[in-house]
């Protein structure tokens, strides 16, 4: 019921469409006051100070009640005045794996004179963000979300809230910004190796031309065909870690990344993870690699931005229209 309750006000105070366009402007009215735990237990020893200064007639006590209000009543113009007028704006939102933690940059700005001091900003679950603001400057507030799933993750409802100068009073507010992080999918930890076979490669003539060009070492990786692993030189670290050879021939091949190449005996999402991983792994090693899904084709190439193509078809394939469009809170 209490939940309930929450959430039928939380709706009423926004009382914008969510989520809300940006940027965002505190104005008087989104800004609500209550005094906090503290607050509550100093009004209680208000009213007892003035009770005893009643019943025994002590000037000392009316004066000392008095000045006690009114520095209450002060404390509630500063703690409102702390919040209202502030304008934020979205920020950065870089893809992140599924299991890492997504990162929400909300830009705060300041346009008045005075400074504004220990606001917090948090949603449900997570640890509040502490951030000052001098005047007329701007900051940026991160907020972090854990990311379980592949596709659009949207930033939930965030709170900000203050209780400066004194703690005897809270204000805050709610918005609901527009905003979206994109959850790759997770690489699988033990995919099959790439598919180096004549179906998978484009142009099979540049692996032979290339093969006894060697062209150094890199960190191997689970998807390494065993050929290309430089044993010798892991026989010689201490550490045992293996290293894979690269040629230059590499860097002219074109390795499709084939749907119906990972094994039949996968889930859909095993699938996915599986082609994730190979994605990385011919990234990582230069190669110029395709992507076909049942309903995506990317044609071969690399680089940065080939490879985030990739991993958006990956983390958008096969769900529904509503979350490939808008996320979901």
């Amino acid at each position: 019921m209490r939940h309930f309750l929450h959430e039928r006000f939380v709706r009423w105070a926004l009382r914008v469409p969510t989520p809300e366009p940006t940027p965002i402007t505190l104005v008087q009215r989104r800004v609500y006051v209550l005094p906090t735990r503290v607050g509550l237990a100093f009004a209680v020893a208000l009213i007892t100070i003035f009770l005893g200064a009643v019943n025994y007639n002590l000037s000392l006590g009316h004066a000392l009640v008095f000045w006690l209000a009114g520095l209450g009543i002060v404390t509630i113009l500063h703690t409102f005045r702390n919040l209202v007028q502030l304008t934020l704006r979205p920020g950065r939102c870089p893809p992140v794996f599924a299991g890492d933690l997504a990162s929400f940059d909300l830009l705060l700005e300041n346009t008045r004179r005075d400074a504004r001091i220990n606001m917090q900003l948090s949603f449900s679950g997570e640890p509040p963000v502490e951030i000052d603001l001098p005047a007329h400057t701007t900051n940026t507030a991160t907020l972090t979300l854990p990311a379980t799933q592949r596709g659009w993750l949207a930033l939930p409802r965030v709170t900000v809230e203050t209780t400066w100068p004194l703690g005897l009073i809270r204000a805050w507010s709610y918005i609901a910004p527009d905003m979206r992080c994109l959850v790759y999918p997770a690489p699988a930890r033990n995919a099959p190796p790439l598919p180096w076979n004549s179906e998978a490669f484009q142009g099979a003539s540049n692996v032979g031309q290339g093969a006894d060009d060697f062209a150094g070492l890199r960190h191997h990786q689970p998807a390494d065909p065993p050929r290309h692993v430089a044993w010798k030189a892991a026989a010689r670290q201490d550490d045992g870690k293996l290293q894979t050879k690269l040629f230059s021939g590499q860097s002219a091949q074109e390795l499709w990344l084939d749907w119906d190449a990972a094994p039949s005996a996968l889930t859909t999402e095993q699938r996915i993870a599986c082609l994730t991983r190979w994605l990385l792994d011919a990234d990582t090693a230069g190669m110029h690699w395709g992507l076909r899904l049942p309903s995506v084709r990317l044609a071969p190439a690399q680089g940065a931005a080939h490879r985030a193509a990739g991993l958006q078809a990956l983390a958008l394939y096969a769900l529904p229209a509503a979350s490939r469009a808008h996320g979901t809170p």
